[in-house]
């Protein structure tokens, strides 16, 4: 049978032994090992392997998931023949999910159609980015949709249905500084949801205390709604029946599945023969 190993993805595996829990109580004469990997045989030449005298694995900077097999040679006593054993392991590359938030939100609205509802979508959007930029965050505006709403014991009303969501980026790739605590993207993220929340309360509140009318479009106080979304990266999908070891984690698909996008699921998909497939 194939042992399962979990590495997460860039980064170093655990100590892979090649050798049974039997094996390691006995003396073994001239031991030699030999690994492979899905891309042929190991060595620690390459400097993203370590291969201990006593055949210990350890992958670097891991990327590739597959199957991984260690033969070991060995005599138990110097008279005897040499004896072969073969392990195989199935690694497989993990992340952790990544989350994003959604959010839903109410406008009062100019008719329906109108250029001001267009130009004020998009001046939101811009506002909204802004105030998470700092954040290395990015609000993506997903629908607005324009509705005529009766109201309760009232005439029609125009409302713009906002839905949006933030995520948040990544840090390497915009070449900012951070303290470590500061870089963890859950964390920019959850800072992000807050400056959001703030702005539409200011919102009601500077509505509250001026005593001019109301312009046109307006926030609506109390329908910002949001949830949490958890995705996974394109090729990666969580199963926690195929992968019980690590419920949780966004697993490489294996053959046999592909995930072309964000979601968090590997789906079915007979031709993909390879590990992290991101089409079918």
């Amino acid at each position: 049978f194939s042992v399962k190993v979990y590495v997460k993805l860039n980064h170093n595996s655990p100590r892979i032994l090649c050798l049974t829990n039997h094996l390691r109580n006995l003396e073994l004469i001239d031991p030699k090992f030999q690994w492979n990997a899905p891309g042929g045989g190991l060595s620690s030449e390459n400097s993203s392997v370590e291969i201990s005298p006593t055949g210990t694995l350890i992958l670097r900077n891991f990327k590739l998931s597959g199957v991984y097999t260690c033969s070991i040679f060995y005599k138990l006593t110097a008279m005897q023949p040499y004896k072969n054993l073969s392990i195989k392991y199935l690694i497989y590359a993990y992340s952790d999910p990544k989350a994003y938030y959604e959010f839903t939100a109410r406008y009062h609205a100019a008719p329906c159609n109108n250029y001001y509802n267009a130009y004020f979508e998009r001046t939101l959007i811009q506002i909204l980015n802004k105030l998470v930029d700092e954040l290395s965050c990015e609000v993506t505006l997903i629908k607005a949709e324009c509705h005529h709403v009766k109201m309760q014991r009232g005439g029609l009303q125009n409302e713009i249905f906002f839905t949006f969501s933030v995520a948040s980026l990544d840090r390497e790739k915009h070449n900012r500084l951070c303290q470590e605590s500061a870089c963890d993207a859950f964390h920019r993220l959850n800072k992000a949801k807050h400056l959001i929340e703030r702005f539409f309360k200011q919102q009601v509140e500077v509505s509250r205390k001026s005593s001019e009318p109301l312009p046109e479009i307006y926030y609506i106080e109390g329908t910002l709604q949001m949830v949490q979304i958890d995705r996974c990266y394109p090729g990666y999908g969580i199963n926690a029946l195929i992968h019980p070891d690590c419920p949780q984690c966004c697993v490489v698909c294996s053959p046999g599945s592909y995930n072309p996008s964000n979601g968090i699921h590997c789906l079915r998909c007979d031709s993909s023969l390879i590990y992290g497939a991101t089409k079918c």
